[in-house]
C-alpha cells in the first residue's frame, strides 16, 4: 500500500474533474485521479455545443435560458441552481474562450451560435441560437483546453488509477483508495476534500451513446458508504443514435436544419401531440417519445426499428422554406453541402465509417439511445454533497458533472446544458473544496484504510463459480432497455427489479480467468459490473415507485404528470441489500409548474 497526501483529491478527469481540479489547484495542493488518460475521457464525445445566452446572432437573455431549463426539466429542477448556472453561462464561455478554446466564429469574429432543442425566444416561442460550438467537437475542445490549463497550473495527475472506495471515519471524509491498473497495487490518497466527477452509467442499457468506461463508479462507491442517490429513475434517451450502435448523432444536426422522417417519408414531429411549433427542436424526452411511438405504430423505415434523420441540403432547404425559417438578417435560411460538411465533419465521418452513409447526400438511420443521467449524488449548487431530505451537508465531500445531481436537469436535460453544468459547477466545487481544505485539518486515517477494497478484490479473485460476467452484463442491459427505457409500465419494471436481483445473486457465482495483478481488466470489468448492477436496481426500484409520467420517466399506465403527489425528488439508499426510498422538496423561485407545450 502506497500513501499520498493532497489537500484536494478529484476523482475523474473529464470536463467536470478537470475544471474542479484547475480551480482547486489555484489555492490548494490538488491531485486528479483517473482510470483513463484524461484526454480520453467521455466529455470528448460531446458534440453539439455549450449553452449560453450571449445574444451574438439574435436577442437572448439568461432569464430565457433559465425558463427553458426549468420547463425542459418538467419543473423538477431546483430553480435556484438553474438560475445560478444560466447566469454564470456567458462569463464561463468567455473564460473558456480566453483559455484558448477554438469556437466557431461569425463573420464579425464573435463566437458563433446555433439552435438546439428546447432553447427558445421566450416572447415568440421560436427556437433561439444559444449553443456555442466548435464544429461538432465542442466537448473534445473543452477537454483538451482544460487539460492544457491543468498541466500549466501544475495539477498532479494519476492516470490509469481506478478509485474503488471513499475513506470515511466517524470524524468525516479522509480520502480515497485507488488501484494502480498497471501494477495491481493499492494506493491511499489522504485528503481534506474529495470531489467525485466520474461521469454517468449508460452501460446499464443495451443501446447507449456512452463510453465503455461509463460504469457509474462514483455513485456506486458513495451508495456503499451510506450516501443516497437522487432521481435515479430519470435517465435520458437521446433521440438520435446510430441505428443498432447507439453512437451519438448530435442535436446540432437538427439545429442546422435536419429533419426527422418516418418510413412513409412523413415529418412526424409536426403532428399534433408531438411538437407542432418547434418540431425537431423540442426537448429530448419529447422527441424520443415521438420516435418511439412512430416505431410502435409500424412506421419505421422498411419495417425496421429505425427512422431517418435527414440533413441533406435538398431536404433542409425544402422544410426551411415551408417553416418560413430565416437567417438573423431576415434572409431565407438555406444550406449547401459544403456548409454541412464544415459544421458537422465528425458526424459525416461517423456515418460513412459505421453505416456507409454520406449525410450530405443520404438520410441517416437513427433510433433513441441511452445517453445521460439526470440523477446522481445529491449536492447543493456549490457541489457539496447533501445526505438527506433536509439537505444536510457532508463536510469535505463534493460531486460534480454527470455523477452529481444539483439538480439543474430535473426530469430531462436540455442539450448543451451538460457541458455548461460541467464547467460552471466544476469551477465552483473546485473553489469551495479548496476553501474548505484551507480551514480544515486532515482527518486521521483508519488503521487499515484499504480493508474494504481488499475484501471486494479477494471476493472477486477467489470466486469459483460458473457464471460469466459477459452473460450477466448482457442480460442486465437487455432487461433494462426493454422495461426501464423510453416507455415504462408497472409489470415490466417489476420484472426488471426481479431480474436485476436475480443477476446480483448470480454475480456471487462468477469465475474470472485472469488471476494476475498487472493490467487485470477481467477483475476491473467484474468490479464495474457490480457497480452497474447496484445502479440498475436503484434505478428500476425508483422508477417503479414513481406513479406518473414526467420528463424522461414516461409510463404507459400513468400517462400524466402528477404535481400534487410527485413534485418531489427521489432519494435512494442501499441498505443491507435492499433499496430504501425517501423524498425531498423541489426548490422553486419564479416559475410555477404548467403544462409543457412545444
Amino acid at each position: 500500500m502506497k500513501k499520498h497526501q493532497f489537500e484536494v483529491v478529484v476523482v475523474g478527469a473529464g470536463g467536470a474533474g478537470l475544471m474542479a481540479g484547475l480551480y482547486a489547484s489555484q489555492s490548494a495542493s490538488t491531485a486528479v485521479i483517473s482510470k483513463l488518460y484524461p484526454a480520453r475521457s467521455h466529455t470528448g464525445a460531446a458534440q453539439g455545443g455549450i449553452g449560453a445566452a450571449l445574444g451574438n446572432l439574435e436577442e437572448d437573455h439568461p432569464a430565457w435560458h433559465t425558463y427553458d431549463t426549468v420547463k425542459g426539466s418538467d419543473y423538477l429542477g431546483d430553480q435556484d441552481a438553474i438560475e445560478f448556472m444560466c447566469e454564470e453561462a456567458p462569463s464561463i464561455v468567455y473564460e473558456l474562450e480566453h483559455m484558448g478554446l477554438p469556437f466557431n466564429r461569425t463573420k464579425e469574429g464573435k463566437i458563433a451560435q446555433r439552435p438546439f432543442g428546447g432553447h427558445t425566444n421566450n416572447e415568440t416561442g421560436k427556437p433561439v441560437m444559444r449553443a456555442c460550438y466548435a464544429a461538432d467537437r465542442t466537448g473534445h475542445m473543452i477537454l483538451q483546453t482544460l487539460y492544457q490549463q491543468s498541466i500549466k497550473n501544475n495539477v498532479t495527475f494519476y492516470d490509469e488509477f481506478q478509485v474503488m472506495d471513499l475513506i470515511m471515519t466517524e470524524e468525516g471524509v479522509a480520502g480515497v483508495v485507488a488501484l494502480e491498473i498497471a501494477t495491481g497495487e493499492l494506493h491511499v490518497f489522504h485528503a481534506k476534500s474529495v470531489i467525485f466527477a466520474t461521469g454517468g452509467w449508460g452501460r446499464v442499457w443495451e443501446i447507449t451513446s456512452n463510453a465503455f468506461a461509463y460504469t457509474g463508479d462514483g455513485v456506486a462507491i458513495t451508495l456503499r458508504r451510506g450516501i443516497p442517490a437522487q432521481d435515479m429513475e430519470f435517465f435520458q434517451f437521446h433521440p438520435t443514435g446510430i441505428y443498432k450502435m447507439g453512437i451519438l448523432i448530435t442535436e446540432g444536426v437538427r439545429g442546422e436544419g435536419g429533419i426527422l422522417l418516418n418510413g412513409k417519408g412523413e415529418r412526424f414531429m409536426e403532428k399534433e401531440g408531438n411538437a407542432p411549433s418547434v418540431k425537431e427542436l423540442a426537448s429530448r424526452d419529447v422527441v424520443s417519445r415521438a420516435m418511439y411511438l412512430e416505431l410502435k405504430e409500424g412506421n419505421g423505415v422498411n419495417g425496421e426499428n429505425y427512422l431517418y434523420l435527414d440533413v441533406t441540403p435538398e431536404t433542409v432547404n425544402k422544410y426551411a422554406a415551408l417553416d418560413g425559417r430565416t437567417n438573423p438578417d431576415g434572409s431565407p435560411f438555406s444550406v449547401t453541402g459544403e456548409e454541412i460538411l464544415g459544421k458537422l465533419p465528425d458526424i459525416i465521418d461517423f456515418c460513412e465509417t459505421y453505416l456507409g452513409v454520406n449525410p450530405v447526400t443520404q438520410p441517416m438511420p437513427v433510433q433513441p439511445t441511452a445517453h445521460y443521467a439526470m440523477g446522481g449524488i445529491p449536492t447543493d449548487k456549490f457541489g457539496q454533497v447533501i445526505v438527506d431530505k433536509k439537505r444536510k451537508p457532508l463536510p469535505g465531500l463534493f460531486a460534480v458533472g454527470e455523477n452529481a445531481c444539483v439538480s439543474v436537469h430535473g426530469a430531462n436535460r436540455l442539450g448543451t446544458n451538460s457541458l455548461l453544468d460541467l464547467v460552471v459547477f466544476g469551477k465552483h466545487s473546485g473553489m469551495k473544496a479548496a476553501e474548505y481544505a484551507k480551514e480544515a485539518d486532515y482527518i486521521p486515517l483508519p488503521d487499515n484504510p484499504t480493508e474494504f477494497v481488499e475484501q471486494q478484490l479477494e471476493t472477486l479473485r477467489n470466486a469459483e463459480g460458473e457464471e460469466r460476467i459477459s452473460d450477466i452484463g448482457t442480460e442486465m442491459k437487455e432487461v433494462m432497455f426493454e422495461h426501464v427505457g423510453v416507455f415504462r409500465v408497472e409489470d415490466g419494471m417489476a420484472q426488471a427489479v426481479e431480474k436485476i436481483r436475480e443477476l446480483k445473486a448470480r454475480f456471487k457465482n462468477i469465475k474470472l480467468d485472469d488471476q494476475g495483478k498487472k493490467f487485470n481488466m477481467d477483475l476491473l470489468n467484474a468490479w464495474e459490473l457490480s457497480n452497474l448492477l447496484d445502479i440498475a436496481e436503484v434505478t428500476a426500484v425508483s422508477a417503479l415507485k414513481r406513479k406518473e409520467s414526467r420528463g424522461a420517466h414516461a409510463r404507459d399506465d400513468y400517462q400524466e404528470r402528477n404535481d400534487k403527489k410527485w413534485m418531489k425528488h427521489t432519494l435512494a439508499w442501499l441498505e443491507d441489500g435492499e433499496v430504501k426510498l425517501d423524498y425531498k422538496d423541489v426548490i422553486f423561485t419564479k416559475f410555477e409548474p404548467k403544462k409543457r407545450v412545444y
